[in-house]
């Protein structure tokens, strides 16, 4: 890789780091191409990135980020996974990593915050943004439901009786 090759990559990894709203710093040794292209779909599919750095470049490219204080993070054979939504990165990440032990959480960071890798399984146990807005609206859409029910019942059983007293007067 050429000099003007690194500025690059730093470039990119720099938009990339100001655009997310989530990092997952993972370590992957022994992973095969097939294993690594599986995490990427799999992370296309949610809306988030993953990328193999050089610990050196990545480093570079967190200066002057909100994500900064990962920098001790990037030792070894280390991988950057990002996403905008707050929690896809981290669903992505461990999911696959229960079921592939090649693949290491090793931390993360939410904007500001700072999160171990427990806290990067933690916030994988939230539900999705999606899933957030579909419960809110189900929320919303409930009440309305049940009161359209509630006035339409009455006048239900208004017309029931009605059509009784309809039928008896014919009966006689």
């Amino acid at each position: 890789m050429d000099r003007t090759q690194k500025e690059q990559l730093v470039a990119f990894l720099k938009e990339v780091f100001d655009d997310s709203g989530l990092v997952v710093v993972t370590q992957q040794s022994g992973l095969t191409v097939s294993e690594v292209s599986e995490l990427r779909s799999g992370a296309r599919e949610v809306g988030a990135s993953y990328k193999v750095a050089k610990n050196r470049l990545a480093k570079i490219a967190l200066d002057g980020t909100k994500f900064e204080a990962l920098k001790p993070l990037f030792t070894g054979p280390t991988a950057v996974t990002t996403s905008v939504d707050p929690i896809a990165a981290a669903k992505v990440c461990v999911e696959f990593a229960k079921k592939n032990e090649k693949l290491t959480i090793v931390g993360g960071a939410m904007g500001d915050t700072i999160l171990n890798a427990d806290g990067v399984k933690a916030l994988a146990s939230l539900p999705s943004l999606d899933e957030l807005r579909g419960k809110l609206v189900g929320l919303l859409q409930a009440p309305a439901t049940k009161i359209a029910g509630v006035t339409q019942a009455p006048a239900g059983q208004l017309a029931r009786v009605f059509g009784a007293y309809g039928s008896q007067g014919e009966a006689a």
